[in-house]
């Protein structure tokens, strides 16, 4: 594969803002082009729904100092929308019709927040962006009356805020426990007992049927009043313009090979839409957290410019709900996979294991850090472990051992 003279990366958030500086770190003298929809310079997501709700600070975290695309000759194009792909022509094309031509081009769209019916009205508030972010805080004032839709990770830590904030909260979700697919149940009753200790009220097991300002239905009859409602009913990639061009799609996002490549020559594609064939599991991953941004964004760069790394980390995403910090690693599969505790999670500081035939799929730190390092390295080799041992003999030596011996 030659050296490419012009890179584009449709996509200015982190995953592409992070392959735009990775792009000149690695040395990369020629064109790099940076769309992003947004005015705002490219930023990180996760304090979007944690210190700026909170009232904590005005900003989030960007991805770089507004100076350094100037510096460093990147192209930002903030505001620009890219509306077409042209595979066969090595070009995109801008909303004004504008055509630009590539030799490697990068897909880093993202997703947008998901909507139902009836849940797009006014007084409905989604959290993707800082403008979103900015809008809702101003409504979570002391006893405002607040419907969040969706015991997701974005419901539960906008619950957090507006609950610190003094606002009355209430969460619906047609799940029996908060976080359940991604935790199962008995580490999701954990979050939900936390979150009803700080006085959030719960109406699981039950959906939406419409929301507007001052109201919102569910599907038992129920009618609960809002002053503020907010949708946090998960995302959707953007995989229109892919879509569109021809490229392959699989797993709700881009199709992308192990080295993150798609379908289409010259093209890869990285973040919440890259559904990755990722070496190290079973079909395809797709992650829409922090960390596989970054990551993947960094990554992809020596790619870009000819290499054939493929990319091997595990998924990684954390969250901070009010005194609750936890730490996540891997992907594990809670209806299946057997569960083991090191410590009483009712004290709110414990370890999470799960194991899949005998083997670490995934592991969750909760108030508890001690272990990082050591967790990282269990699931990334997949470490065979008995419940006995992940929940009482010593960690690190699990970790260290060339074949951890199950008995």
């Amino acid at each position: 594969m030659s050296t490419p003279h012009r890179v584009v990366i449709v996509g200015a958030g982190l995953a592409g803002a992070s392959a735009a500086a990775a792009l000149r770190e690695q040395g990369f003298t020629g064109e790099v082009t940076l769309f992003g929809q947004e005015t705002h310079h490219p930023y990180e997501l996760p304090p979007l729904s944690k210190g700026i709700l909170l009232g904590e600070r005005d900003e989030p975290d960007w991805v770089r100092a507004d100076g350094y695309y100037r510096d460093h000759a990147i192209d930002l194009r903030r505001g620009t929308a890219i509306t077409a792909l042209r595979p066969a022509e090595h070009t995109v094309v801008d909303a004004d019709g504008t055509e630009h031509p590539y030799d490697r081009l990068l897909l880093a769209t993202g997703s947008r927040s998901r909507s139902l019916p009836g849940l797009a009205g006014p007084g409905v508030h989604l959290l993707r962006t800082l403008d979103d972010a900015l809008a809702l805080r101003t409504e979570l004032t002391p006893d405002a009356c607040v419907v969040i839709i969706g015991a997701g990770w974005i419901g539960c830590e906008a619950a957090a805020a507006a609950r610190t904030r003094g606002a009355r909260v209430t969460v619906i979700d047609p799940g029996r426990t908060p976080l359940r697919r991604v935790l199962g149940d008995e580490i999701g009753e954990v979050f939900r007992t936390l979150h009803t200790d700080h006085g959030v009220t719960f109406h699981l097991g039950a959906a939406v049927t419409g929301a507007d300002t001052g109201l919102v239905r569910l599907t038992n009859g129920m009618e609960l009043p809002a002053d503020v409602v907010i949708a946090g009913v998960g995302a959707v990639p953007r995989t229109e313009l892919a879509e569109a061009a021809g490229l392959t799609l699989a797993a709700g996002g881009v199709a992308v090979d192990a080295t993150l490549r798609t379908s289409a020559p010259d093209v890869y594609a990285v973040g919440d839409i890259a559904a990755h064939d990722h070496p190290r599991y079973d079909g395809r991953v797709r992650v829409d957290h922090w960390a596989n941004a970054k990551n993947q964004g960094a990554h992809v760069a020596a790619n870009l410019l000819g290499a054939d790394a493929p990319y091997t980390a595990d998924p990684y995403f954390f969250s901070d709900q009010y005194e609750l910090g936890c730490e996540y690693r891997g992907l594990a599969d809670p209806d299946h996979d057997e569960l083991v505790l090191r410590g009483d999670p009712t004290t709110r500081e414990f370890l999470a294991f799960w194991l899949r035939d005998g083997h670490i799929t995934a592991a969750l730190n909760v108030n508890s850090w001690d272990h990082g390092d050591t967790l990282r390295e269990l699931v990334a080799t997949r470490a065979r472990a008995t419940p006995r041992q992940l929940a009482e003999e010593d960690l690190e030596t699990l970790a260290t051992a060339e074949t951890p011996q199950a008995s």
